[in-house]
């Protein structure tokens, strides 16, 4: 097994970790396959309020994917590896609760575009973000295309057509990262993210998480309309009279 799940704990946070070969945990299609499968069975788990996705060590989160293997495929089995990754990749975008991505060292290709489909991505300050693809022939595609929405285009532009990396201080400046710690505290400050999450309601992570994948795609007069429903039915789950009275009651 390439792939860990843990089952989740008692807070309802599960992790994930992918282990490729060699430092810079190289991933290849077996791997691919494994992890979607993983995922998959942790989203019909109802118990899962959060999911931690990370590699196997500090070195690197995935480093990429192995040239070796990309290097012997024809133009079908290319689309057919690729529609591999994309499945992992949209496993873990469309997961309904959030992931968290621990980012040390790095993070390379399929590795970056896995770490862009996770809703929040933690990095130690010694990471290394890039997308190499054109300096091996090919381009940068599947949730690579996320990367305009995240960091803009001109950014995005550079990092795809130069194939340079960014350092974990231009990834923060940039967006391409939301908060960036020394590595000996990123374990500590994934733990707290995660435990923020799993402190929230089931219900509205769920919800909200859906909700911000339906805004990607949906005209922003209809998000809001739609948004109203929305509203009313978190009412429904019981989690705002819950969270609310709590509130009121911690305030007298």
């Amino acid at each position: 097994m390439n792939t860990k799940a843990s089952v989740p704990d008692a807070r309802g946070v599960a992790t994930l970790t992918i282990t490729g070969s060699g430092p810079l945990n190289i991933i290849n299609a077996a791997i691919i396959a494994e992890s979607t499968r993983a995922i998959e069975a942790l989203a019909g788990d109802d118990a899962v309020r959060v999911l931690v996705l990370r590699g196997a060590s500090d070195r690197s989160f995935i480093g990429g994917v192995d040239v070796k293997e990309m290097a012997a495929l024809t133009p079908e089995s290319a689309e057919d590896f690729i529609s591999q990754l994309r499945a992992l990749c949209d496993a873990v975008r469309h997961f309904p609760v959030p992931v968290i991505a621990r980012l040390p060292g790095w993070c390379l290709g399929g590795g970056l575009e896995l770490a862009m489909a996770c809703d929040l991505r933690i990095a130690a300050t010694d990471a290394r973000l890039g997308m190499p693809e054109v300096k091996v022939g090919i381009p940068s595609v599947i949730h690579a295309a996320l990367m305009p929405r995240l960091i803009g285009h001109a950014r995005a532009t550079w990092m795809l057509l130069t194939g340079e990396p960014a350092d974990a201080s231009q990834a923060l400046a940039w967006g391409l990262v939301h908060t960036t710690v020394e590595l000996p505290q990123l374990d500590a400050e994934v733990e707290r993210i995660a435990a923020l999450l799993a402190g929230f309601g089931p219900a509205v992570l769920r919800q909200q998480k859906r909700m911000l994948r339906e805004w990607e795609d949906t005209p922003l007069d209809t998000s809001i309309d739609r948004s109203v429903a929305e509203f009313g039915r978190a009412y429904g789950t019981g989690e705002p009279q819950h969270y609310m009275s709590a509130f009121l009651n911690r305030k007298r």
